[in-house]
């Protein structure tokens, strides 16, 4: 199923989910950095957080601090984050040739797509990716934490983790390449219960324990099965970088969503 896009996608949710003023957006975006400890391995994959920023930023921001040692270095980035307003079957990437953001465009690798495109799982379907936060709102991260790089985005649909398995296994490239899952953790409970599911959900992404993995413990969880299989099978190991919720960050205690950043990487 195709529905076309014009050649550049254009942000939905900036000035929403985060600020449209490109120096704003920037001088935010830095400062989240600075703050975050920068202390790590280094990622070659990332799991990190999609609310607005100012609920989740921070917690983001911990994970992309350590891709500094290699902000020159990586080339390409893959980018799968779950459909929040669209519902389809298997995984949809764009038939856009960039993505805009305040910052300005990324460009979309499109031999990367093309690869994508042989698998049954995977279909070209832009409105599926037309108002869609879950992957906007890693784009400025990306482009002030790297240099130059180019995007192959996904938006997931109903799908299984081996497929999504098998789309990151055929994209996984070399150093060159930075995976990135998109997913926010547990939701709208109150504080302390939020707290004791994050930590079990923690538990069982640190243990590569996939199948525990759910939709009342990530609204992500088919992207990070699918990530944590592939992990698993090249010898990877994850580490748990960041864990709060809208209570620590912005926001009540009565009613929080979870949030956590995690990095895979080679030992």
């Amino acid at each position: 199923m195709v529905s076309a896009m014009a050649a550049t996608r254009i942000p939905a949710v900036a000035d929403i989910f985060y600020p449209a003023e490109p120096k704003v957006l920037r001088n935010e975006i830095g400062r989240m950095l600075a703050e975050a400890s920068g202390v790590g391995p280094i990622p070659k994959a990332l799991i990190v957080p999609h609310a607005a920023y100012r609920y989740s930023g921070p917690v983001a921001a911990s994970a992309y601090a350590l891709l500094k040692p290699v902000r020159s270095g990586i080339e390409r980035v893959v980018l799968l984050g779950p459909s929040h307003r669209v519902a389809f079957e298997g995984l949809a990437t764009s038939t856009a040739d960039r993505f805009a953001t305040p910052l300005g465009d990324i460009p979309i690798d499109r031999s990367a797509v093309h690869l994508s495109l042989k698998l049954p799982e995977v279909c070209l379907l832009d409105v599926a990716h037309q108002y869609e936060h879950s992957l906007e709102v890693q784009l400025p991260f990306l482009q002030v934490s790297l240099e130059c790089f180019s995007l192959v985005p996904f938006s997931v649909g109903q799908t299984h983790a081996d497929e999504v398995a098998e789309l990151l296994d055929e994209l996984w490239g070399g150093d060159e390449t930075l995976i990135v899952i998109s997913s926010d953790l547990s939701h709208y409970h109150d504080y302390c219960k939020a707290q004791l599911i994050d930590r079990e959900t923690t538990k069982i992404i640190e243990q590569f324990h996939w199948h525990k993995l759910d939709s009342h413990r990530a609204c992500g969880f088919d992207g990070i099965r699918g990530l944590l299989q592939v992990a698993r099978k090249r010898g990877l190991q994850v580490n748990t970088v960041d864990v709060r919720n809208s209570g620590d960050t912005f926001g009540a205690k009565d009613q929080v969503v979870g949030y956590g950043s995690y990095v895979i990487y080679k030992e």
